[in-house]
C-alpha cells in the first residue's frame, strides 16, 4: 500500500475512534489523547495508564490537568513511543507544554497545532519526524520554548509571529531545513 493512502486510511480510522469515544462519554480532552495513543505503538506500556474507561484523564501517568480536569501538559520524553502525531492533540485548547521527545515518533508536525492558543512549551526534539515546518505555529502568541532539533524536517524555517523569537538551536540537527533567505534544494520536502 502506498504510503499515501495508508496515511489517509490512518486519518479516517482515528477520526472514526475519536467519534465513537466521544459517544461513549469521555471529555473532549480524553477523546484527543485516545486518538492519538490509538496511533502509537507502545512496547513499553508507558501508556497503559491512559484507560479509555476512564472519563477523565487526569488520573492518566504523563498528564496534568488544571483545576477544571482541563490537560495542560503532555509529558512523554524518553518513552520509546512510535508513530505519528495526531492532529486531534490541537482540540487541547487548555495545553500549555506538550513534550514527545527522544522516542521514534514520525511523520509530520500536524499543521492544527497552530491552533494551541495557549501553548508555551512545545519540545518534539530527538525523534524521526519529516516534513516541512507547519508556518502556522507561527500564530502561538505564547510559544516561549521550541525545540524541534534533531529530526528531519526539511523546507525553510518560518520567520512570522512566534518564529521571531526562537533561537537557532530550537531548529538544529535538521540537515534538510533551511534557513530564511538559504539557497532551497530541492530535497524533496
Amino acid at each position: 500500500m502506498a504510503p499515501a493512502v495508508a496515511g489517509v486510511i490512518a486519518i479516517v480510522l482515528l477520526a472514526a475512534v475519536a467519534s465513537t469515544l466521544a459517544v461513549a462519554g469521555l471529555s473532549p480532552d480524553a477523546v484527543a489523547l485516545q486518538a492519538f495513543r490509538i496511533g502509537l505503538q507502545d512496547p513499553d506500556g508507558v501508556l497503559q495508564s491512559w484507560d479509555p474507561t476512564l472519563a477523565d484523564p487526569c488520573t492518566w501517568f504523563h498528564i496534568i490537568c488544571d483545576a477544571n480536569n482541563r490537560v495542560t501538559h503532555i509529558m512523554l520524553g524518553y518513552s520509546n513511543l512510535s508513530g505519528p502525531l495526531s492532529p486531534e492533540l490541537a482540540k487541547l485548547d487548555q495545553l500549555r507544554d506538550m513534550m514527545v521527545r527522544a522516542s521514534n515518533i514520525q511523520g509530520t508536525i500536524p499543521e492544527e497545532f497552530g491552533n494551541l492558543g495557549n501553548l508555551i512549551s512545545l519540545d518534539l526534539s530527538n525523534n524521526s519526524i519529516s516534513g516541512p515546518i507547519p508556518a502556522s505555529l507561527g500564530k502561538l502568541s505564547a510559544l516561549r520554548f521550541l525545540d524541534l532539533s534533531n529530526n528531519d524536517l526539511c523546507g525553510t524555517i518560518p520567520t512570522s509571529g512566534a518564529f521571531q523569537n526562537l533561537p537557532p538551536s530550537s531548529f538544529a540537527n535538521n540537515p534538510r531545513l533551511r534557513g530564511p533567505g538559504q539557497q532551497q534544494d530541492d530535497d524533496g520536502c
